[in-house]
């Protein structure tokens, strides 16, 4: 994967220019990088933020505004903004999120642990695997911590989530056709309640050297309850070599729909699963559907530049695992049914705040490339 273009204010310059939350600066650049699921993507990025220059704390800043917009030569694109408040009160986290997105690529390969790939099914049938989603939704979360790194974790939600058939045969049109997507899921709307506990034990948010992040959620929607649980831990065993490993799961009770089945709820927002940069990479995204789902992994990441909270390049290898588990099953520790996959890349860490990591993967279905401005754990 390959960034194409990245340019625009420094955020050095903006980390010495202020130190105090009350001071407030802006960011402008534009972004164009390549992903095997979605081609080239073009993209701009504006954020108003207070930065926290070099006080020795986690959070990436005191307060930022940022307004993302993008789109792919596939089809797909992303209109966000994303107000967060990580540390501008003391004690007190805000988040509010509204976005518009379409993933007009997205995997479908039916539902369940055990659903095939067979790649002659998709000679003269190229989206026979894909379907297209949009979704619109707000998103508010409001954190407070109880004592040290443990915080206590409060919000909602409302979400529209709408899927159109991409041309030809695919797996998707028959699932509906079939009924095992039901009419009411098409499209969906959701007003979801959530709350949570958060223990944060790492040195910094955005890039972690050492330390522990745990949490536990529920969240209640139309039909259903979700339960979710991760941990991850970081050691930092010599100057430039950092080893993180993690271990998620989640249960959906009650009539689980497709779109909530495709995502894996964290403190930070949903992300794909099981399949993509921020579950099982190696995986095209939504590889696997299920109402319960369990992910682990491990990564190496070594320093080949290194300048602690200034800038930091690192070269990483990672196994990631995972399943999905089908209506009625217990959600386990198993390692019956494990899709596993391997890969690397490269990841780029500037001061506290920015981070871009390059990576591909590969599991039994060939390989993937990803952009992302997150670790997956």
């Amino acid at each position: 994967m390959l960034l194409v273009a990245l340019a625009g204010a420094s955020p050095l310059a903006a980390q010495t220019e202020a130190t105090s939350k009350h001071a407030w600066v802006d960011h402008l650049y534009p972004i164009a990088y390549y992903s095997s699921i979605d081609g080239f993507w073009g993209a701009g990025h504006y954020d108003w933020s207070s930065p926290m220059g070099f006080a020795d704390r986690r959070e990436p800043y005191f307060g930022r505004v940022a307004l993302d917009i993008g789109a792919s030569t596939q089809g797909s694109y992303a209109f966000i903004v994303d107000a967060q408040a990580p540390a501008y009160w003391d004690g007190w986290r805000l988040g509010l999120t509204l976005s518009l997105t379409r993933a007009n690529r997205l995997g479908y390969y039916g539902q369940g642990n055990t659903t095939t790939f067979d790649r002659d099914s998709t000679a003269g049938r190229s989206f026979f695997y894909r379907v297209s989603r949009k979704t619109q939704g707000v998103r508010l979360t409001v954190q407070h911590r109880v004592a040290g790194p443990l915080r206590v974790l409060v919000g909602g939600s409302l979400e529209r989530t709408a899927f159109r058939e991409l041309p030809g045969e695919t797996v998707f049109e028959r699932d509906r056709v079939a009924g095992t997507i039901r009419p009411d899921e098409l499209p969906f709307s959701d007003a979801v309640g959530r709350a949570g506990i958060v223990l944060d034990w790492r040195d910094l948010e955005v890039d972690p050297h050492r330390g522990v992040f745990a949490e536990a959620l529920v969240a209640t929607g139309h039909g259903y309850t979700r339960t979710s649980a991760s941990m991850h831990i970081y050691a930092h065993p010599l100057q430039r070599l950092i080893l993180a490993g993690r271990l998620g799961g989640e249960s959906i009770t009650g009539t689980a729909p497709l779109a909530v089945q495709q995502t894996m709820e964290t403190s930070e927002g949903p992300v794909v699963a099981l399949g993509g940069v921020r579950s099982l990479r190696g995986y095209y995204d939504g590889r696997f559907v299920g109402p319960g789902k369990i992910v682990g992994g491990v990564e190496a990441r070594y320093g080949l530049l290194w300048a602690p909270r200034l800038l930091e390049v690192k070269l990483f290898a990672f196994y990631d695992a995972g399943r999905v588990f089908g209506p009625g099953e217990s959600i386990r520790l198993t390692r019956h049914g494990l899709h596993a996959a391997l890969g690397g890349g490269v990841a780029v860490a500037l001061l506290r705040n920015t981070l871009l990591v390059f990576e591909g993967g590969k599991g039994t279905e060939g390989a993937q490339l990803q952009f992302a401005t997150a670790w997956s754990f």
